[in-house]
């Protein structure tokens, strides 16, 4: 410990026992330190602090005024460090911020298993397709989809979506099925966000990158507006494999332009903390990782 921390502490031992003797024994020192360093705790502050008698050990009344700051300094001390391990434990609260479909869809159904693997911790989760301040919103950990911006925040790259182009069947019987990218500036189509539609649509057959401008009447900032809209035939819109699983199970929604890939949206855990995240933090990471990577069935 530091010098003025082993003074602190000392003194209130000191001050409350009212014995060298056993301090000495309480921290395992000689008696001649505990003796040495209280002296030099009143050196250093320029105040007498303990009167010593051969039988006694009594505070003078700066004594006893400091000793009263000192006991409040300690607990402080002590608390931080209690908050700071209690921040890197396995108990505590994880703020969460997911993206609305991708949350609801692929992780959530993850959670059951990791809270029951740590039952001490507790989660709270915000659901938004725009990207939230994470630092004012005091979010632990944000899950990402599509390019990152350059920031101090720590990230880890946890999984990655199939991006595919969709439509209603009744949008379809209106206007013709596209064979090909360059067919999607004739037709109507949904702009999203992140890696779900704005600018230009770039597409790979094989080796060969086309990139398509398309037209846009309708902008919508959520997945599930993205998803409602093309289901009710307002147009093609860009979306994910589990983001529209149910809606193409159900027929609500069809896979147009199967032969032409999209490049897959990555998927990221953002943490706030510098580099390194917490011990319970990791833990999410980690779990979230496993469920993503293991099959579906």
């Amino acid at each position: 410990m530091s010098d003025r921390w082993q003074q602190l502490a000392v003194f209130v031992r000191v001050a409350e026992s009212a014995s060298f003797s056993q301090t000495a024994r309480d921290l395992r020192l000689s008696q001649p330190s505990i003796s040495r360093i209280v002296t030099e705790l009143e050196e250093r502050i320029g105040v007498k602090l303990l009167i010593r008698t051969t039988r006694h050990l009594t505070l003078t009344e700066a004594g006893a005024a400091f000793l009263e700051k000192a006991r409040d300094v300690i607990e402080t001390i002590e608390e931080a460090e209690h908050t700071a391990r209690r921040t890197d434990s396995l108990d505590g609260v994880i703020r969460l911020a997911l993206p609305i479909s991708y949350g609801t869809r692929a992780i959530m159904p993850l959670l059951p298993g990791f809270m029951d693997a740590y039952p001490n911790l507790q989660v709270e989760i915000m659901m938004a397709d725009e990207r939230q301040n994470l630092v004012v919103s005091g979010v632990d950990l944000a899950i990402r989809t599509g390019t990152l911006a350059d920031s101090t925040f720590g990230a880890r790259r946890i999984g990655s979506l199939e991006r595919m182009v969709v439509a209603s069947p009744n949008y379809l019987a209106r206007n013709g099925t596209p064979a090909t990218p360059e067919e999607l500036t004739a037709h109507d189509c949904i702009l999203g966000y992140g890696a779900f539609g704005p600018g230009g649509w770039r597409f790979w057959q094989g080796d060969t990158l086309i990139s398509v401008d398309v037209r846009s009447r309708l902008t919508i900032n959520s997945a599930p507006g993205i998803l409602s809209a093309c289901v009710q035939g307002l147009g093609l819109a860009v979306v994910s494999g589990v983001m529209s699983a149910d809606e193409r199970a159900d027929n609500r929604l069809v896979r147009v332009l199967e032969g032409y890939a999209l490049e897959p949206a990555a998927v990221y855990a953002v943490y706030t903390v510098g580099p390194k995240p917490s011990r319970k933090v990791r833990a999410l990471i980690d779990h979230l990782i496993a469920g993503l990577l293991r099959p579906a069935v």
